[in-house]
């Protein structure tokens, strides 16, 4: 008696088909809406009792946020209206009215009695519970007031909520094309918006709300679609989405939900069932975990969020099992174990998605992967480390920053003349994607200078250099501008990587290739050329300096670029300014 029922509460009848009519049952979803007090205009969207139509029921079940669950007074408690009840205790249903119609046929005593010891077990244990006949009127008065009241309790949809309208009928109008009808949960769609289809955009043409024409429907409401674009895939089942804002998978992780006694006493989840969500039915491959977790593998993607409600059905058995996704984005399980090590991390997770518990299980994560599977951003990062779209858990920096302190220390042992590693490399020896990362997470006392992660900021050279600098030092003390000769640098062992790190360090004062005086030279020199008439030649400046034409020029150079000399168009030079160098990040003058 349900569509005799809603047709009383509405005026319409919800049954469409002349095939509904003729057999006098609902074989497809049907709608209906009217007028209640207090809470304005509510929807009815009627589904099949049968049970051949269970896929059907479902399909329109799925997105709604409460129910009207009818029994009949002159009727036992019926299978179908067990299968229904499993269902939407599986998908947390809490808000609902149940009523007992046609009453002026039969005692409703008795089915009330056994439908409160049904429902004491699920989600609708609280719902009231009102005897109705839709042929007489009785009991209509106090429906429609139950179910005003069960509407205004209904928890205040987010209007600016991503979209997400699971379509369960498509068809064609003559002149305005592809139609598309479905309940809107949350959210906003506005005409001319676009949406996807899978990575398909579509655009909305036209848009109307129980047959009305809008301009924008917000959930949740029941809506109709004339939809341009590639509409291949568009069908009973498509979900119609806010373009890059969900996460499209065919691989997920769940939670199995315990529902009432039938379903409890059900033995676990077959290999292949059924996935219903939203009007969705997807063929699935199920492997369990273990601690009721199951691992769905998914005939086709689907637009998921932690936290979402489905129902597993097992087309055999017709037996039904309520899940809760945990996870719509998991890693591929290929390690012996990983399967039971991967259920022991859901043992103290509900279906909350908060921003610490997700990255500190993924270890690295981007931040638009966590706004894709439905983790709330609003409240900040929580304490992990970001940079740019990427979050790194407390724990995986910590691993990190030790990582970087041990190749860091066996870079240097190894390549004592060239210390520290770029954070380029590091970040691919560390599987980091980012070099951002890298610095982000190195520890004390290391720093990054010019790109490289180093022990310290000047370079610490190796024994056989330090002793090879103390014999330059000692050779140029009475002559500092006499540079040791190419046989006198091989002598010493100062070869060009030598050399250039003690230049780094500061150790060396480096002209031109093989040709290097002490870091105060330049000091040295500015000062005993200012000494000379002004302007002075090449010649003069090499005799004043005690040095040989091969260091003079690479020399004048040097004090050239300082802004110590000027060269003039004679090729003779001028001291114009005192010298003023930089050793190890100290100004010297």
């Amino acid at each position: 008696g349900k569509s005799t029922l809603v047709q009383a509460l509405t005026g319409s009848d919800p049954d469409r088909l002349a095939e509904e009519h003729r057999r006098g049952l609902s074989i497809e979803l049907g709608y209906c809406w009217t007028t209640l007090a207090s809470v304005g205009e509510v929807a009815f969207v009627d589904v099949p009792g049968h049970e051949r139509f269970l896929s059907t029921m479902l399909a329109g079940v799925g997105p709604v946020p409460a129910v009207l669950f009818v029994v009949a007074a002159d009727d036992p408690w019926m299978p179908q209206a067990a299968e229904h009840l499993a269902a939407l205790n599986a998908l947390g249903v809490s808000h609902g009215v149940v009523a007992i119609t046609r009453s002026d046929l039969a005692d409703p005593a008795a089915v009330r009695e056994r439908t409160t010891a049904e429902l004491s077990t699920t989600t609708l244990r609280d719902a009231p519970i009102v005897a109705v006949s839709g042929r007489t009127g009785q009991g209509l008065d106090e429906l429609r007031s139950r179910l005003a009241a069960m509407v205004a309790s209904l928890p205040t949809p987010d209007e600016v909520a991503d979209v997400r309208l699971w379509v369960d009928r498509r068809f064609t109008i003559k002149g305005a094309g592809t139609v598309v009808t479905g309940t809107l949960p949350a959210g906003r769609i506005c005409v001319d918006d676009t949406l996807t289809v899978g990575s398909q955009p579509v655009r909305v043409r036209a848009l109307q709300s129980l047959e009305r024409p809008v301009d924008c429907a917000y959930g949740v409401s029941r809506v109709a679609l004339n939809l341009a674009g590639d509409l291949t895939g568009v069908e009973r089942g498509s979900a119609l989405v806010s373009p890059d804002a969900w996460q499209l998978t065919d691989l997920l992780d769940a939670r199995v939900i315990t529902g009432p006694a039938e379903a409890r006493r059900a033995a676990a989840p077959p290999a292949g069932p059924i996935l219903h969500i939203g009007a969705a039915a997807v063929p699935v491959r199920a492997r369990a975990l273990g601690g009721g977790v199951v691992r769905l593998r998914l005939s086709r993607e689907l637009p998921l969020r932690i936290g979402d409600r489905a129902v597993l059905r097992d087309p055999g058995s017709r037996r039904m099992w309520g899940v809760t996704v945990l996870d719509p984005a998991p890693p591929e399980l290929t390690r012996r174990g990983a399967a039971a090590e991967r259920a022991a991390e859901f043992a103290a997770v509900n279906a909350a998605a908060d921003v610490d518990t997700e990255v500190e299980r993924r270890g690295l994560v981007p931040v638009s992967l966590l706004q894709r599977i439905g983790v709330d951003l609003s409240a900040g990062l929580g304490d992990t480390v970001q940079a740019g779209d990427w979050l790194l858990s407390r724990a995986r920096a910590t691993e990190a920053g030790q990582e970087i302190r041990r190749l860091v220390d066996e870079h240097d042992r190894r390549f004592p003349l060239d210390p520290g590693v770029t954070v380029q490399s590091l970040a691919e020896r560390l599987g980091l994607p980012s070099p951002e990362l890298v610095i982000k997470v190195v520890p004390m006392p290391l720093q990054v200078v010019d790109g490289r992660v180093v022990a310290t900021r000047t370079a610490t050279l190796p024994p056989t250099v330090e002793r090879a600098l103390d014999a330059v030092a000692e050779d140029l003390a009475k002559e500092p501008f006499a540079a040791p000769t190419a046989d006198r640098l091989r002598e010493l062992a100062l070869d060009s990587r030598a050399i250039a790190a003690a230049a780094k360090a500061g150790r060396l004062l480096r002209l031109a290739d093989g040709i290097v005086l002490l870091p105060e030279a330049d000091l040295l020199a500015g000062k005993a050329l200012s000494e000379l008439p002004q302007p002075f030649t090449t010649s003069e400046a090499r005799v004043r300096l005690g040095t040989s034409r091969r260091v003079a020029l690479p020399l004048l150079e040097h004090l050239d670029r300082q802004g110590v000399t000027r060269r003039l168009p004679d090729d003779r030079r001028s001291v114009i300014g005192a010298v003023s160098s930089t050793v190890e990040g100290t100004p010297r003058d």
